[in-house]
């Protein structure tokens, strides 16, 4: 069974490498509560290198696996595995580019890797499309924002 890959596109109004430190040294100030496993992560962290993690800190103390970066290059480009809310032998592929474009950057994310889960592949990628959707928006506001102290 084949599944496309999940294509979303939008432009931020900051430079590359303040929208890659956003995605990654930011991410709790932009990721909802609401999709996460604690439901109030005290952090959410990339660890910044390929074979890294990407990690929900929970308020007790508690770590959630997320993911597994596979290609880390600030401030252009991010590639990982993605499991959460799944097990890990569910993971699909994520990459994001950020392009500059004048003194704004286009962000593409694919998510790719949905024909690894057989049938549930396409019912799982329309949710996923769904859901990633609504957190470009959070991402584009905390852009906006500009840089804020990192919370994890």
């Amino acid at each position: 069974m084949s599944a496309e890959p999940l294509v979303i596109e939008f432009e931020v109004g900051v430079r590359p490498a303040q929208a890659f430190d956003t995605w990654t040294r930011r991410c709790a100030t932009w990721w909802p509560a609401s999709h996460t496993i604690s439901g109030d992560p005290s952090a959410i962290t990339f660890e910044p290198r390929s074979g890294g993690r990407i990690v929900e800190h929970a308020p007790g103390g508690g770590e959630h696996d997320w993911g597994t970066v596979l290609d880390w290059e600030p401030p252009t480009r991010l590639r990982y595995l993605w499991h959460l809310f799944f097990e890990r032998t569910q993971a699909t592929e994520v990459e994001i580019t950020f392009i500059p474009v004048a003194d704004r950057t286009a962000v593409r994310l694919e998510q790719r890797g949905w024909e690894r889960l057989g049938e549930a592949g396409p019912s799982r990628r329309s949710r996923t499309q769904a859901a990633w959707s609504s957190l470009a928006a959070g991402f584009i506001s905390a852009c906006d924002a500009g840089p804020q102290p990192s919370a994890g």
